[in-house]
């Protein structure tokens, strides 16, 4: 082999495509890197799918926990067993290598798939704050408005509007109008990413986060207020000092878990759409590796999902308990438990 053959032949080694002369180059990653990379993101996979799943099957399986608000959680968990299982997997290959292997059509459907299951999702966690809401603000209506055909047509639509949404949006090409120039300098075989142009850089994150985020925010500190003042009023009335203490710990407890809802809500997201808006009028200044970490980074919501609203309930810790031990041990178990 010639020295010019060499050099082709090493710098080919660091192509995507090493036959396509507009193949994308990999990441130059140290194995150790990578390696790190592939285990922190399979363990997170593994963690969104198994944990979601875990939510399905027990509200699936118990009868105590078929809710309206319960039905809204299953097919929150639905929504994030989804991106988990179809969406970040190849994301994972995609971050680590720096290629995409599997052409221009299958990055479309999988973008858009990616866009409807973190919709999906973010619209489920403001469905759940609406009807905490009614639950607490308003308990006397909240049965006779709150019923599960009530909620299956909320849940419906949000699936319906996320998946038509997301699909005309990529495949019509929209959010990419006006930037015809740019992509055709930074395009190569091998990428699979997608653009906003100014309008849409804008119109999606108002539409999908941050008027969905405002409607959390409000209704949760509404909710808080109102919890609080129950609190209040119920440790005014009762007498003793345990149950005075019962009510306290209540509402510490209802004050935690709506600070960990919000606080891990606007963790995981607001960098990912702040980005998407800046770049769009910036001319995507952001680092694709920057950019490909605030995605993971809103991944994490959907893996964080069934700690908090799964494991910060004691339903669902005795649940999760009772199918644990049937599937380790093969105890029996039943679908009428009493939940305490």
């Amino acid at each position: 082999m010639t020295l010019n053959e060499t050099v082709i032949y090493l710098e080919n080694m660091f192509l995507c495509y090493p036959l396509l002369p507009n193949s994308c180059p990999k990441l130059h990653r140290l194995t150790v890197v990578k390696v790190a990379m592939y285990v922190l993101m399979v363990l997170m996979i593994l963690m969104t799918v198994f944990g979601n799943l875990l939510i399905i099957i027990s509200i699936c399986h118990f009868k105590q926990l078929q809710s309206p608000t319960h039905l809204i959680v299953r097919s929150l968990a639905a929504s994030d067993c989804l991106l988990g299982s179809l969406v970040m997997p190849y994301s994972m290959v995609r971050s680590v290598e720096g290629c995409w292997y599997l052409g221009d059509v299958v990055c479309k459907v999988h973008s858009s798939l990616d866009m409807t299951f973190c919709i999906s999702s973010i619209l489920h966690l403001s469905l759940i704050s609406v009807d905490r809401y009614w639950a607490i603000c308003d308990p006397l209506r909240y049965r006779m408005r709150v019923t599960n055909n009530t909620v299956t047509v909320f849940i419906t639509f949000i699936w319906v509007f996320s998946f038509l949404y997301s699909f005309s949006v990529v495949f019509s090409g929209v959010n990419k109008i006006g930037l015809e120039s740019f992509i055709i300098q930074v395009y190569c075989v091998g990428s699979c990413f997608l653009f906003f142009n100014k309008q849409w850089g804008i119109i999606c994150p108002i539409l999908t986060f941050f008027f969905p985020g405002m409607i959390m925010s409000s209704l949760y500190m509404k909710i808080f207020y109102v919890a609080r003042k129950h609190a209040k009023v119920m440790s005014e009335r009762v007498t003793g000092r345990l149950k005075s203490q019962s009510s306290a710990h209540r509402e510490r407890k209802a004050a935690k878990i709506l600070a960990i809802v919000m606080g891990v809500f606007l963790f995981c997201w607001l960098p990912i759409f702040i980005a998407t808006i800046i770049d769009s009028f910036l001319n995507f200044v952001t680092p694709g590796d920057v950019f490909d970490a605030l995605v993971w980074f809103g991944y994490l919501n959907s893996t964080c999902n069934p700690l908090i609203y799964g494991f910060f309930y004691s339903r669902f810790q005795k649940a999760f308990k009772i199918l644990i031990s049937s599937c380790i041990y093969g105890l029996s178990d039943s679908s009428t438990l009493t939940f305490e």
